[in-house]
């Protein structure tokens, strides 16, 4: 929405640049329509190619000789070829694009699809969005217009600016207005243009002035079409590649008192249609308040809201234990004794094996071979070992005693007893 939606009343000035009390008028609905960029931008983007004036190269063009493929067995390309000879011409590539004089390739036709049809809601809806951009500073001043001095925007001025014919009148009107220093940018910007479009009638560029919106014409466009820069429109008949030039919203617009004062019957509202467009109101927003800091920090979405979760999850990567030692000691702590032993264990065979084969060769070993001291350190431990053991006193060995047995009463020997075998 935009931000001079905030100001209901938009004062009146004459061509003194003095503002005429009691004549101030509503803004207008249209002012608080929703702005959209890429409305504008697309509608403006088929719009000017509505202008367009068809082109193609000559349908002879590239065929205008006699040439025939030699065919095959003449280890040749089978492009078509000049007839005849005695000349450079003759036995050279024709008609395709790749050959030099060929056509082009697609040669392009005057029944290309040139204009467009466009939606008339969207259309409608990209010029009020144009309209409500030249009512806020910031826009205006983005398109590079120079709006520092003057006294407001929009900029309303009274209907005897309609009456003007002479180009001085106009100059002088516009230096009381503060607006000469938006013209003396598009007189700094005169130069030519960089390009082959030099070449086809479009030698000189410039800037953009201001727009002039018009009721009605008494004399007001002989006035100002000799000066640089500004445009002239009827707002009966409101244009968007003026509004918006180049697809940009925030075209610096004078309006006068009675072409503002009509944009409320051309537009309407969003209670009450437009009166000159038949069941037309103003594009809703999609949003009610765009002051999206406020809307956050409200009271009412803010306890609805759950609490922020402040504790931080971080993602463990899973390792392979088969592969990682460390996940694996931290699944088996006694994995590294294992390993270890195995390490070892498999380098006491390899040196026994190495001894054992040195023996059958007849091979002794020198000192500093890994087996050879490998086999005197684990021979040293061993010793000591044992020269500890036999150092140490023994323990007497305390014997118990053997528990007393009761003897058995009869009865359960003789039932204990075998009978003897029959004979």
């Amino acid at each position: 929405m935009s931000l001079s939606a905030a100001r209901p009343l938009v004062s009146v000035y004459n061509d003194k640049s003095e503002e005429i009390k009691g004549e101030s008028i509503a803004l207008p609905m249209v002012f608080k329509a929703p702005i959209r960029p890429d409305v504008v931008n697309f509608v403006h983007q088929q719009m000017s190619k509505n202008r367009r004036q068809p082109y193609c190269v000559s349908k002879e063009a590239g065929h205008q000789t006699s040439a025939e493929s030699w065919g095959t067995g003449r280890a040749v390309a089978r492009i078509p070829r000049v007839r005849g000879g005695g000349t450079h011409r003759s036995g050279q590539g024709a008609f395709g694009n790749m050959c030099r004089g060929g056509r082009m390739f697609a040669p392009t036709k005057p029944w290309r699809r040139w204009h467009r049809k466009i939606n008339v809601n969207q259309r409608r809806y990209a010029l009020a969005s144009a309209v409500a951009a030249s009512g806020v500073p910031a826009l205006v001043m983005s398109k590079g217009h120079m709006v520092n001095e003057i006294p407001e925007l929009p900029l309303v001025v009274n209907d005897k600016v309609q009456e003007l014919t002479k180009t001085k009148q106009a100059v002088i009107f516009l230096r009381r207005i503060r607006a000469w220093t938006d013209i003396q940018k598009v007189y700094k910007s005169q130069r030519f243009r960089a390009g082959k479009g030099k070449m086809r009638n479009r030698r000189r560029i410039q800037r953009k002035g201001p727009l002039i919106v018009y009721h009605q014409d008494q004399g007001l466009r002989r006035a100002f079409r000799n000066i640089p820069g500004i445009e002239l429109c009827s707002v009966d008949r409101l244009n968007l590649l003026k509004l918006a030039p180049g697809g940009h919203v925030g075209r610096f617009v004078i309006w006068t008192q009675s072409a503002f004062a009509k944009l409320d019957k051309l537009f309407g509202s969003w209670k009450s249609s437009a009166q000159l467009k038949k069941g037309y109101n103003l594009p809703q927003p999609k949003m009610a308040n765009t002051d999206l800091a406020r809307l956050l920090k409200a009271e009412e979405i803010r306890k609805v809201l759950r609490a922020p979760r402040k504790n931080i999850v971080r993602r463990v990567r899973r390792l392979n234990p088969l592969v990682n030692a460390r996940a694996m000691l931290r699944l088996n702590p006694y994995a590294a004794v294992l390993k270890r032993q195995a390490i070892l264990a498999n380098e006491k065979r390899k040196n026994e094996r190495e001894i054992v084969l040195a023996k059958r060769r007849g091979i002794t070993l020198p000192d500093d071979h890994p087996a050879i001291r490998s086999a005197k350190l684990q021979k040293y431990r061993r010793e000591a070992i044992l020269k500890s053991k036999a150092g140490k006193p023994k323990k007497a060995k305390t014997t118990k005693a053997a528990p007393a047995k009761t003897a058995a009463p009869a009865k359960a020997k003789a039932a204990t007893a075998k009978p003897a075998p029959k004979k």
